[in-house]
């Protein structure tokens, strides 16, 4: 029997050094800091997300560690790569979004391939898809170099987007696109 605090809201504000990190199961669980090519990629699809939230005027985009707090089933955050919260979330601006997002991208790591990373981003999909995304982007720009497409209609087939095609996210944002390409800038 575990006699460890279940971790809350106010555990996330005093992460040391302003660190990443997501409340998983009720346990704080700290992120390591992103290499190079997955944190471009994560710029390029936070870019075109500000550039759709500016053409839209619906919603808004969101950068890498701003963290979504969600309470069904259980309390859960996410701080994904790059998304987007459609409308204006009810939070006061210094705070946590209240919250799923519609869209989120991870984008993978160096240490997010073996077996147990596996497992553990099939389970992050599941829990956004729960919480209310619609889609969840996993991008993969260091060994497939694809951007596989998750919709909560269909969560176990996703659509493989390689170079030279575009990918999208409908039906969470309706006319947005970005190159697979533009991930490798």
């Amino acid at each position: 029997m575990s006699t460890k605090a279940k971790a809350t809201i106010e555990d996330l504000y005093h992460v040391p050094e302003n660190g990443k990190a997501e409340i998983v199961n009720g346990e704080l669980v700290l992120m390591s800091p992103t290499g190079r090519m997955p944190g471009r990629a994560g710029g390029e699809i936070y870019a075109s997300l500000r550039d759709y939230e500016r053409q839209t005027r619906s919603g808004e985009a969101y950068l890498d560690n701003v963290g979504f707090v969600v309470t069904s089933p259980s309390l859960r955050t996410f701080s994904p790569d790059a998304a987007y919260y459609w409308g204006v979330p009810a939070s006061a601006p210094g705070m946590f979004v209240e919250g799923a997002p519609i869209f989120a991208a991870e984008v993978r790591s160096e240490g997010d391939y073996d077996r147990a990373a596996e497992r553990d981003m099939a389970e992050k999909r599941a829990d956004y898809f729960r919480a209310g995304t619609l889609v969840v982007w996993d991008v993969d720009v260091l060994k497939d170099m694809v951007a596989r497409v998750y919709r909560a209609d269909d969560p176990q087939n996703p659509t493989v987007y390689r170079r030279g095609e575009v990918a999208e996210a409908e039906p969470a944002l309706p006319g947005w696109t970005l190159p697979v390409d533009d991930l490798f800038q």
